[in-house]
């Protein structure tokens, strides 16, 4: 297999998955969209209008009422509205007016619509409100008095329209309510009242579909622009009397919106196909890498070249298997080695190596380093006993022995305790108290430890105040905190304890400073680490299990409490800080 091979099939394996799903995705968008969304757009504004003209129809909804319900519709599906009869009359009030209660009391209803589709922008700008008092100038309704048809609107020193050569008046009055559009322009006013031009008289045919009840969805072309638009018109039998409620709804948005489309969807075409190849390739670069250097680890194999494989550095199932082949490479070229010295003792090599093997699965990583001390010095001396060590040694074999012992126990034990307050299977029982005389106590039982080393432990304490925390636990804290100042001071130094309070940050401050070998910068930040310990040898002979400060670090965790470790001029200080909160 080369490399090119598994890399350029995958490359346009995957450029081929991603280019169809593409080109699927823009043919869809080009070619269906505008079909879509005009049969979407027209759905919903029938429905909207059939469920208007029944709701018209069934319910004696006031004038007020009826306003609002237009507006709605309106505002929905940002198309104009009203109520006709066979010959184009509207025999509603106009949706955009405004009641004007004039000095002498009565009421004008001003209807707005052919207003506001001349001067729709300019009204708004006069912000008119209830209570503001207007000036109009333009004529009243032909067969209905109490309607008023204003040519100019004045609201203070501003004024929008235009006055009228003839047959015009003045009123004042102020507003008692007003009823203008909002999700719709000047457009759609007109819109309206040319369609109801176009449309109006009914012919014959439309008008017989009607009275059967069938409302009707109609294309209609301004014959002066050419835009498509869309004619809706659902029968209304209201008092006995047949009505009709017309809407138009523009579809030349959704045109013009599509013919832009198609323009940039090429431009992003271009982009998308460029993406598409960079993608592939880093994603077929990606799978192909760690399967050609298994190829390379595999052939070096099959040349019994164990020594200079290596594995791949990532933490998935590649990677596991890269290392299973490292291990199986190391296992071999030891076999092989085993094979041309063993001779005659191939059985007894082959036995130990199963013995190695077993400890190899059964011990893993530190675990293991931390117990194969205690067990070959137990093992040993156990030996020496059965082989009838002399009797003055063997009082000190069996005092070894049990020392030992005693280490694996304690290892053991902080292993079960660690892998306890990491499964959270601990829960806290918290109740509040000094850490001074937690510190006191603790020193006390460290006094042996501390005599023979020839290092005294002083507590100081500054404005203290008790902390909230699971006593057993924090005591943990201490005495492994304690422990390990203890075990890393200079002889004939100080272990000092420091506890003040942190009035700002309201918090109880524990310090443990100890007189010795600084820790290297770059191990601070390791040293929480489980069987870690800073001497590069690990050694045993500095005590402990390798997990005090691990234990520290979940126990501190699992309260939500803050530490930390720094070097100090000449020693080591550890520090918490236990929230008073």
């Amino acid at each position: 297999m080369k490399k090119r091979g598994i890399t350029l099939k995958l490359f346009a394996v995957t450029a081929l998955i991603f280019v169809a799903f593409y080109v699927m995705i823009m043919i869809f968008q080009l070619v269906f969209f505008d079909s879509f969304y005009q049969h979407y757009k027209t759905k919903e504004a029938a429905e909207y209008l059939e469920e208007l003209a029944q709701g018209y129809e069934d319910d004696a909804w006031s004038a007020k009422e009826l306003t609002e319900h237009t507006l709605s519709y309106i505002e929905e599906t940002k198309s104009p509205v009203t109520v006709v009869d066979a010959e184009g009359y509207q025999l509603v009030q106009d949706p955009f007016h405004i009641m004007l209660e004039t000095e002498d009391g009565s009421v004008l209803e001003v209807g707005l619509s052919l207003f506001v589709m001349d001067y729709g922008k300019e009204l708004k700008s006069l912000g008119i409100k209830k209570g503001d008092t207007l000036t109009m100038d333009g004529e009243s309704d032909a067969s209905l008095s109490t309607v008023f048809y204003p040519s100019v609107i004045t609201k203070d020193q501003d004024s929008v329209g235009e006055h009228l050569e003839e047959n015009e008046r003045t009123i004042q009055g102020k507003v008692k309510s007003i009823s203008l559009p909002r999700g719709m322009g000047n457009r759609g006013v007109g819109l309206l009242y040319d369609a109801l031009l176009e449309w109006f008289p009914l012919d014959e045919s439309l008008l017989k579909k009607l009275n059967n009840g069938e409302s009707q969805q109609l294309d209609w072309v301004e014959p002066w622009s050419g835009k498509h638009n869309l004619v809706l018109i659902a029968p209304i039998k209201k008092d006995g009397e047949m009505q009709y409620m017309f809407s138009v709804t523009s579809l030349q948005e959704t045109k013009d919106t599509n013919e832009a489309l198609r323009v940039f969807y090429l431009y992003i075409g271009i982009a998308g196909f460029v993406l598409i190849l960079l993608l592939s390739l880093i994603y077929s670069r990606l799978v192909s890498r760690p399967l050609i250097k298994l190829n390379e680890m595999a052939k070096k194999m099959v040349h019994l070249d164990f020594g200079s494989v290596k594995p791949i550095k990532q933490k998935d199932e590649l990677g596991s298997l890269s290392n299973n082949m490292l291990i199986m490479a190391q296992n071999l070229d030891r076999a092989l080695e085993d094979l041309k010295q063993a001779n005659g003792k191939l059985k007894q090599d082959m036995e130990k190596r199963k013995q190695m093997e077993m400890a190899q699965r059964e011990f893993f990583e530190n675990a293991s380093h931390e117990l194969k001390t205690p067990l070959s010095i137990i093992k040993s001396f156990a030996e020496g006993l059965q082989d009838g060590i002399s009797p003055d040694k063997q009082d000190h074999y069996m005092e070894v022995i049990i020392e030992e012992s005693d280490k694996m126990e304690v290892l053991i034990g902080d292993m079960l305790d660690l892998a306890k307050l990491e499964n959270g299977a601990i829960k806290l029982r918290k109740s509040s108290f000094l850490v001074s005389e937690m510190a006191e106590d603790v020193s006390d039982k460290l006094y042996c430890m501390a005599k023979e080393k020839r290092v005294p432990i002083e507590v100081v304490t500054k404005n203290e105040k008790p902390i909230l925390a699971d006593y057993e636990w924090m005591e943990r804290v201490i005495r492994n905190l304690l422990i390990n100042a203890v075990r890393h001071s200079d002889p004939d130094s100080i272990v000092a304890i420091h506890i003040e309070t942190d009035q700002d940050a309201d918090c109880s401050v524990f310090m443990v400073e100890n007189k010795g070998l600084q820790i290297p910068e770059e191990q601070l930040a390791e040293i929480w680490t489980r069987f870690y310990r800073t001497e590069s040898s690990r050694s045993r002979m500095t005590g402990g299990t390798g997990l005090g400060l691990a234990i520290v670090q979940q126990i501190l965790d699992l309260h939500g409490f803050s530490y930390g470790v720094e070097n100090t001029s000449d020693g080591v200080r550890f520090f918490v800080r236990f929230s008073n909160r």
